[in-house]
């Protein structure tokens, strides 16, 4: 296993569609297993492939809370097949957009049907941050982050941030001065 590059806002790649997966093979499997060391050493509960530079639908999470324990999941090609009417707004937050977060609408309740790590076809009903997670790290899948979900003005506010944290960060490499430590936070999506 090996700890991967989390690509960030307003990375271009994050903006693209991911291809199926033809089979859950040894390499996959292989990416599974980096995706998850990566999210649990950023810390977050969900990464999907997209994220780490690859464009494959594969998805991987771990939901460990008082009040839902699921994981780790290893998800190939995942879709949802079923939604309800009823919508839930959770805080969401992405290793992907650091330190920004923002409340999102989500139907409450979704069906998902994917490929598990062994290539066997599975459905999972999701409710409350579950649910949440699941539909977050699929629309990485398809190319689009939580803020495409929230204003515009809010979405340009945290995409300049980032931008000028990325150039920052670029001109103190430059400098020779060492990184600026990570602030604590809770685990993103």
């Amino acid at each position: 296993m090996a700890i991967r590059t989390i690509l960030t806002a307003p990375d271009p790649r994050l903006k693209k569609k991911s291809l199926p997966v033809a089979a859950v093979d040894e390499g996959v499997r292989q990416l599974m297993d980096d995706m998850l060391e990566t999210m649990y050493a950023a810390p977050g509960i969900g990464l999907a492939a997209p994220q780490v530079g690859v464009l494959k639908r594969v998805v991987v999470l771990h939901i460990d809370r008082e009040d839902t324990k699921v994981g780790p999941l290893f998800m190939a090609n995942p879709e949802i097949v079923e939604a309800s009417d009823e919508d839930a707004t959770y805080e969401e937050g992405c290793l992907s957009v650091p330190d920004h977060y923002s409340d999102v609408v989500r139907p409450a309740q979704v069906t998902v049907r994917y490929l598990d790590r062994d290539g066997g076809q599975k459905e999972l009903a999701c409710e409350g941050l579950l649910a949440t997670c699941v539909q977050h790290e699929i629309d990485h899948l398809d190319g689009i982050l939580f803020i495409d979900h929230i204003s515009a003005l809010k979405r340009n506010m945290i995409l300049r941030k980032l931008l000028k944290a990325r150039k920052e960060k670029e001109r103190e490499a430059a400098e020779g001065k060492p990184a600026a430590k990570a602030k604590d936070h809770a685990p993103a999506l």
